[in-house]
C-alpha cells in the first residue's frame, strides 16, 4: 500500500501527550530532551504534567506538539526499523508542516523547535488579544463557496478570510472581531452551524503580516535541505522538495491559507495514498482522512502499542 505520514495541528495538544512514548522509549526521551535543550525551558515537563492553559499558549503548543510527533518518527526509526523514505510523502497541519519537515529530514529537530517556537510568539504578538477572531463553520452545507461567501460578507467590515479548508463540512475564518461577526451571521442565513473558536489570535489571514515577516527573517538563516519524501505543502496543494520554495512557503504559509482538503484529495488522487498514518498527538486528522478519502485506509499513531502494531503492519 502507498502511504503517507501526516502531521497534526494546534488543537491536537494535551496534557500528558507523548509521556507513554517517553516511558517505552529512550529514543522519544532523546527527542524530548533535545528540544527542553533547543528552547532553553522544560517543555517535556510541560507537556506531562501541564498545567493545560500554559500548554495551550501558542509559543507552547506549536514546539510540543512538534516534538511528539518526532518522538514518534524517532521511536518508529530506532525500535522498529521503519524508514520516512518508504513514504509516499508527508504533510502537516498549519505547524504539522514543520513535523514533516523535520521527519523528512529537511530541517534539524532543535532547529525546528526554535522556528515553532518563534512562529507562536510572533504570531500572539502580530494581533492584540481582542481585536482577531476565528470561527469554524461546519454542516452538511458547508463547503467552500459557502464560506467564501461568508467571509466575502465580513470583509465588508474588516479583514475577513478562509483560514483552513479542512473538509467539506468543516471550514475555518479568520480576521477581524467585528467582520468574523457578520460572517458568522451570513453562514448562518446561507445554512451552516458557526461556532466561534478559542483561539488567541485570527491565525492564517492577512493580520499575521506582521508574524510572516518575522519568520522571513527567522527562515532566511534557517538550514533547508532537501527532503527525502516530497511534503505536500498547505498553501500549494502539491507537493515540493526544493528547499528555497520550502523557505518560501513555509512564510506565506503564516498568512495563507491551509488547503487542507485540497491536499488530502490530491494525495488520495494524483498521489496514489491508499493509508494515511497520522504521527503524534490525537486523531483530528485521521477523521478528516475518512470524510475526504473514504476509500483510503486512517491510521493514527499515539501509544507505544500503535506504533508496535503499525511496525508489524509495514514487514
Amino acid at each position: 500500500m502507498t502511504l503517507a505520514l501526516l502531521f497534526p495541528g494546534q488543537g491536537s495538544q494535551a496534557v500528558g501527550m507523548g509521556a507513554q512514548l517517553a516511558d517505552a522509549f529512550r529514543s522519544a526521551r532523546d527527542v524530548f530532551a533535545e528540544v527542553d535543550e533547543a528552547l532553553g525551558q522544560k517543555l517535556s515537563v510541560l507537556m506531562r504534567e501541564g498545567p493545560e492553559d500554559q500548554l495551550t499558549l501558542t509559543e507552547n503548543a506549536q514546539p510540543a506538539l512538534m516534538a511528539v510527533s518526532m518522538a514518534a518518527i524517532r521511536a518508529l526509526k530506532e525500535e522498529f526499523g521503519f524508514d520516512v523514505a518508504t513514504a509516499a510523502c508527508v504533510a502537516g497541519h498549519s505547524l504539522g508542516e514543520y513535523s514533516a519537515l523535520a521527519a523528512a529530514g529537511a530541517i534539524s529537530l532543535s532547529d525546528t523547535a526554535r522556528l515553532l517556537k518563534l512562529r507562536g510568539q510572533a504570531m500572539q504578538r502580530a494581533v492584540p488579544v481582542g481585536q482577531g477572531a476565528m470561527a469554524s463553520l461546519i454542516g452538511p452545507r458547508t463547503d467552500l463557496a459557502l464560506a467564501e461567501a461568508a467571509a466575502a460578507a465580513g470583509a465588508e467590515l474588516g479583514v475577513c478570510v478562509v483560514a483552513n479548508d479542512n473538509n467539506a463540512g468543516n471550514i475555518v475564518i479568520s480576521g477581524e472581531k467585528a467582520a468574523v461577526d457578520r460572517a458568522i451571521e451570513k453562514a448562518k442565513e446561507l445554512g451552516a452551524r458557526a461556532i466561534p473558536l478559542n483561539v488567541s489570535a485570527p491565525f492564517h489571514c492577512p493580520l499575521m503580516q506582521p508574524a510572516a515577516d518575522e519568520m522571513a527573517d527567522a527562515l532566511s538563516s534557517a538550514t533547508i535541505l532537501a527532503p527525502v519524501v516530497p511534503v505536500v505543502a498547505n498553501v500549494l496543494a502539491r507537493p515540493e522538495s526544493d528547499p528555497e520554495v520550502i523557505r518560501r512557503l513555509l512564510v506565506e504559509q503564516v498568512t495563507g491559507r491551509v488547503r487542507w482538503r485540497e491536499s488530502m484529495e490530491w494525495m488520495a488522487g494524483e498521489g496514489g495514498v491508499t493509508r494515511f498514518i497520522e504521527v503524534g498527538s490525537g486523531k483530528v486528522l485521521t477523521g478528516m482522512a475518512k470524510r475526504i478519502a473514504p476509500d483510503a485506509e486512517g491510521v493514527a499513531l499515539n501509544t507505544p502499542e500503535d506504533l508496535e502494531a503499525f511496525a508489524k503492519l509495514m514487514v
